[in-house]
C-alpha cells in the first residue's frame, strides 16, 4: 500500500531510467508528476528532455529546465576548492557537490507548485540516494521522498526497456543493448562507473574517457597561464576576468588539451561497499593545484595547518551527503574565514597530464625574502634565537633519554 500522492516533483532527464520512473510515478501513485532538469554544465542537449516529458503527459507549465550553472561554481564547486577538499584524499568530489543544489532546487519548485513529494532515479546502492534525501529532509523535514529503485521489480536492464516499450517510452538505439557503463556528467567532472569498469585490476579501456586526451597524446609542448584569486576563488585566467562558470569551462578546455585530472579510484561509499570508479576533472584540477599555490604565499603556518587538519572531515561531509548540516557551515564558516587574504595570482605549467605551479605572487604576501635569504639578512632574524628554541623543545626528549637511557 503507498502513501496517496497528489503531486510530485522528478529529477528528471530524459533518459531512460528517469522516463520509465516518469510513467511508473503516474501509474503506481495516481499523481500529477512535474519534471525538474537541471542544467550544470554536462554537455548534453536539454530540450529534447522537455518533448519527452510533454509525451508523457507533463503540463508544460510543469516542465521546470533550470540553467544552474553559475550557481553551481560559485556556491558549491568555489566553497570546496577554497577548502581543497579531496575525498579519501583524491576524488574532488565532482558528483557529490552537484547534488545539494539538486535537492534545493526540487524542493524550491515542490513548494511553488504545492507538491507533496519528490523523486529521484538513484539506485538503493549508491551514494546519491543518501545525498539526494539528507538534503530533500534538511530543506523540507516533513516532504515525502519516492525512491522507485528501493520500490519497484524493474530490476534489470531488459526489464527497463520491457517497461518502456509497453507504454510507447522512446528508446535510443545505444540503449537496448547492455550499457558498458554508466556516467554522470557536470561543469566540474565527468564520472563513469560499473560494468567494464568493476574489476579494479583491469586497465580503463580508452573509450571510457570523454573529457581528456591521454596525456601520452597531448602537446609535447608545455602551455603557461596565469590565474588570479581574489578571497580564495579565483577571477582571471592569462589576467581576463570571469564568471565563475565561465573560468572553470576555460580551464576544463585546456585540461582536455594536455590531459589533466584522470583519476583511477576505489572508494569507500557512504552505504559500506566499495566500488571503483574513473574520475575526470580538468579544470578542478588546475584549480586545485592553483589555490593550493596561492595559499603557500598568503596563509599563516597555524592556519594553513588547521585547514589541512579539517580537510578530511569536510570533504566526507560532503561526499556523505551533509551538506547542509551545521557541522559543514561550521568548518565552511572557518575556512571562508582563512581566505580574506588569499588573493594574488599563480602562474602554470601544463604539461601531459600535470599541472606545475611555476611561480607565485601576492600583495598579501608572508613570505619574505629578506628574512630568509641565505645571504646577508642585516639582521633581520638573529640566529641565536635558535639554540633556546631548540633547546626548550628538546627538554621533554632529554628527560626522557636521561630516564629510559
Amino acid at each position: 500500500m503507498t502513501d496517496p500522492i497528489n503531486r510530485v516533483v522528478l529529477a528528471y532527464s530524459g533518459g531512460l531510467d528517469t522516463s520509465v520512473i516518469l510513467k511508473w510515478l503516474q501509474q503506481t501513485y495516481k499523481c500529477e508528476v512535474v519534471t525538474f532538469t537541471a542544467d550544470l554544465g554536462q554537455g548534453e542537449e536539454l530540450e529534447p528532455a522537455r518533448k519527452k516529458a510533454e509525451m508523457a503527459g507533463v503540463r508544460p507549465e510543469h516542465i521546470f529546465i533550470d540553467d544552474l550553472r553559475e550557481e553551481f561554481v560559485r556556491d558549491y564547486v568555489f566553497p570546496t576548492i577554497r577548502a581543497n577538499a579531496l575525498y579519501e584524499g583524491l576524488y574532488l568530489l565532482g558528483t557529490s557537490i552537484a547534488r545539494p543544489l539538486i535537492a534545493k532546487r526540487q524542493i524550491e519548485i515542490a513548494r511553488a507548485v504545492n507538491a507533496d513529494a519528490v523523486s529521484h532515479g538513484a539506485t538503493g546502492k549508491g551514494n546519491d540516494q543518501v545525498r539526494f534525501e539528507l538534503g530533500y529532509y534538511a530543506l523540507a523535514p516533513d516532504i515525502k521522498v519516492i525512491a522507485p529503485w528501493r520500490e519497484w521489480d524493474l530490476t534489470s536492464r531488459t526489464r527497463l526497456i520491457e517497461f518502456a516499450e509497453q507504454h510507447q517510452i522512446p528508446v535510443s538505439k545505444d540503449k537496448r543493448g547492455e550499457a558498458p557503463f554508466s556516467t554522470d556528467a557536470n561543469l566540474l567532472h565527468t564520472s563513469s562507473e560499473g560494468k567494464v569498469l568493476e574489476d579494479p585490476w583491469d586497465e580503463v579501456p580508452d573509450y571510457v574517457f570523454s573529457r581528456t586526451v591521454s596525456p601520452e597524446q597531448a602537446p609535447d609542448t608545455p602551455q603557461t597561464i596565469t590565474i588570479d584569486f581574489e578571497r580564495g576563488d579565483a577571477v582571471a585566467i592569462d589576467g581576463e576576468g570571469m564568471s565563475p562558470a565561465t573560468l572553470l569551462a576555460k580551464l576544463n578546455d585546456l585540461g582536455r588539451t594536455h590531459g589533466i585530472g584522470r583519476l583511477d579510484l576505489v572508494e569507500n561509499r557512504f552505504v559500506g561497499m566499495k566500488s571503483r570508479g574513473m574520475y575526470e576533472t580538468p579544470g578542478g584540477t588546475i584549480l586545485h593545484a592553483a589555490h593550493r599555490g596561492i595559499e603557500q604565499l598568503t596563509l599563516d603556518r597555524g592556519a594553513a595547518h588547521l585547514k589541512d587538519e579539517m580537510m578530511p572531515r569536510y570533504a566526507e561531509l560532503v561526499y556523505n551527503g551533509f551538506w547542509f548540516s551545521p557541522e559543514r557551515e561550521m568548518l565552511q564558516a572557518a575556512i571562508d574565514h582563512s581566505q580574506a587574504k588569499v588573493s594574488g595570482t599563480v602562474r602554470l605549467k601544463l604539461y601531459k597530464g600535470g599541472v606545475y605551479v611555476a611561480g607565485r605572487k601576492s600583495p598579501n604576501s608572508l613570505y619574505s625574502e629578506k628574512v630568509v635569504t641565505f645571504e646577508d639578512d642585516q639582521g633581520a632574524y638573529d640566529q641565536r634565537d635558535a639554540a633556546g628554541f631548540i633547546k626548550l623543545n628538546a627538554l621533554r626528549l632529554r628527560l626522557l633519554g636521561r630516564r629510559d637511557g
